[in-house]
């Protein structure tokens, strides 16, 4: 490990897989399969007990068990280590890409320990209603391992668009000015 390499992000992603993986025990203990528990302002959020055997909006469930194994299990894992190395590797790494990679090693991992310990399942819990936006009434049913998943991904795409608008101009460019 590098000497100064910040840990918050890191941490930040432990706190992820706990929140994560408590919600998911409170859903799986007190709201029966396919149930909706609760209604929040008005129609606009669910909570409701699903389980995805798949990858995001189910893709994948259907496939033959070795291949979910391959795709959902040994592919995420592969990943997970990269940008773990790539973490603590890399010296130059701006913070906000650092947070990024930790919202994704937290979801990452918070999914990985349902599809290994849960056979029937991630389980989904978030059903928030899209009022016919994109022809879809809601959208699909997610959790906080997704959540931080897609604001990692959200986070890691802006930190390179920023890097890219602040990398100093190339030497020819200034040649032309001298």
């Amino acid at each position: 490990m590098k000497k100064n390499v910040p840990l918050v992000p890191i941490l930040f992603s432990g706190i992820i897989i706990i929140v994560d993986q408590i919600t998911k025990a409170l859903v799986v203990k007190y709201i029966p399969e396919g149930r909706v528990f609760a209604r929040i302002l008005g129609d606009f959020v669910w909570i409701v007990h699903t389980r995805n055997r798949g990858a995001a909006f189910s893709i994948g469930a259907l496939s033959p068990q070795p291949l979910r194994f391959l795709f959902f299990i040994c592919l995420p894992i592969v990943v997970l280590i990269t940008l773990l190395f790539y973490y603590f590797k890399s010296e130059r790494l701006s913070p906000i890409l650092r947070y990024s990679i930790g919202l994704i090693v937290g979801g990452g991992i918070g999914n990985l320990i349902d599809r290994i310990l849960r056979p029937q399942g991630v389980v989904d819990f978030i059903s928030v209603n899209m009022y016919g936006f994109l022809g879809m009434e809601r959208f699909a049913t997610f959790n906080i391992a997704d959540s931080a998943i897609t604001i990692g991904e959200i986070l890691l795409i802006l930190g390179f668009l920023i890097l890219e608008f602040h990398k100093p101009k190339a030497q020819s460019s200034q040649s032309e000015k001298g």
